[in-house]
């Protein structure tokens, strides 16, 4: 989801971080403040002072994101529900939880969490705004005013009963509390999810047409958006009924392309980075894993020492983030590695090396259960448990 984010600071335990892509938001918002909405609702001001409201009205916005977010996330704590910090990028703000609710009851307090924390502080700064009447300035009043409508609008937006909005996780909370059946309710969320986003597609290019660029190309990216998100919410559904509660050790490859410590560092290239395509491979003796080597740790190997240095001499440890063991759960192994960009971990026991977790060979098995419409597909692995039959031996 994200491309590049930095940490910004921590709020009541939660670490809160800003993606670049927030840049592009606060770019195209200051735009649309200081040229269309604030000299309609402050006229006859200067041109630098509408660019200095929409300044002031952009990082105004950063934080009502921020407490809406949070809101979600301080009923999760209470819930016990693990978030690792809140993420603001160029759709608004995601809290990001490791676990999905345990009961609609849960759900549904999350989710409405957020539009209420909106509409509270849209109602603080329009009472400001009230309540000031002629003694604030036209400049100040005109941010206020703005920051109170945007809350609304913000609260408003996110009860459209449409998945994953908030009203969308209400639907699906109430879907499910009623047939007790969260696989069902999903599938009602994440559809309306999908019809709003292709509206708001719609509409997008019809305000584009209609000569409204700006506004266009916001609905038409948060269109995409959604019926993006609305149809990973199937798929995150599927993996949980795919891999919960079952050990990496039913779907880890036990046949993984390994190297030894004493291969030279010409045949490590040649025979093995030359020949597969991979950019990390474990190094194993008699079992043991000893460490990784990497396409990087060799970047600054002289050519000429190829014949003499050894892989022992090139590898390094493998970093403890990328290490399981057999029985870790499935689903939190898939989780660790969307969340880290990593497509593989290494299972591990007791010092030795018992096989591959591959993120393509668990995205496969999903593959297969679309297709197929199997219900019984998290019940087999790719490999099997014993060494007989053939099996492509699948490397980092």
């Amino acid at each position: 989801m994200f491309l590049h984010r930095v940490r910004l600071f921590s709020l009541a335990g939660f670490t809160v971080w800003v993606d670049i892509s927030w840049l592009i938001f606060a770019v195209m918002l200051v735009w649309s403040l200081g040229v269309g909405i604030f000299p309609s609702i402050a006229p006859s001001l200067s041109p630098a002072t509408y660019w200095w409201m929409a300044v002031v009205g952009t990082i105004g916005l950063f934080f009502p994101i921020v407490f809406h977010e949070l809101s979600h996330s301080l009923v999760a704590r209470h819930f016990d529900m693990p978030i690792s910090g809140i993420t603001l990028f160029i759709f608004g703000g995601v809290a990001e939880l490791h676990q999905e609710p345990t009961s609609a009851r849960e759900e549904f307090l999350m989710a409405v969490a957020g539009p209420i924390a909106s509409m509270v502080l849209g109602t603080a700064f329009l009472a400001v705004v009230a309540l000031g009447g002629g003694e604030l300035p036209l400049p100040v009043r005109g941010v206020l005013w703005y920051l109170g409508y945007i809350n609304w609008v913000l609260a408003i937006f996110n009860l459209v009963p449409a998945f994953p909005l908030d009203g969308g996780r209400m639907l699906r909370a109430g879907l499910w509390g009623w047939k007790q059946d969260l696989r069902w309710a999903t599938n009602i969320a994440a559809g309306a999810g999908s019809l709003f986003g292709i509206a708001l597609i719609l509409w997008g290019v019809f305000q584009l047409l209609s000569g409204d660029v700006i506004g266009g190309i916001w609905l038409f990216l948060i269109g995409m958006f959604l019926h993006g998100a609305a149809g990973a919410a199937r798929q995150q559904m599927l993996a949980r009924e795919a891999f919960a509660g079952r050990p990496v050790a039913s779907f880890m490859n036990r046949q993984p392309i390994m190297v030894t410590p004493d291969l030279t560092v010409r045949q490590l290239i040649e025979d093995f980075f030359y020949r597969h395509h991979h950019k990390a491979f474990p190094v194993v003796q008699n079992g043991r894993l000893l460490g990784c080597v990497t396409a990087d740790s060799l970047r600054h190997t002289d050519r000429a020492r190829w014949e003499s240095l050894t892989v022992r001499d090139v590898m390094i440890p493998c970093p403890p983030e990328s290490i399981v063991s057999p029985s870790t759960d499935a689903l939190d192994a898939l989780m660790r590695m969307q969340r880290s960009g990593n497509g593989w971990l290494l299972v591990a026991a007791n010092g030795e090396l018992c096989g591959i977790l591959s993120l393509s060979d668990m995205l496969q098995i999903l593959s297969l259960k679309l297709e197929l419409g199997d219900e019984n597909a998290q019940q087999r692995s790719l490999y099997p448990r014993s060494g007989s039959g053939q099996q492509a031996s699948r490397p980092i």
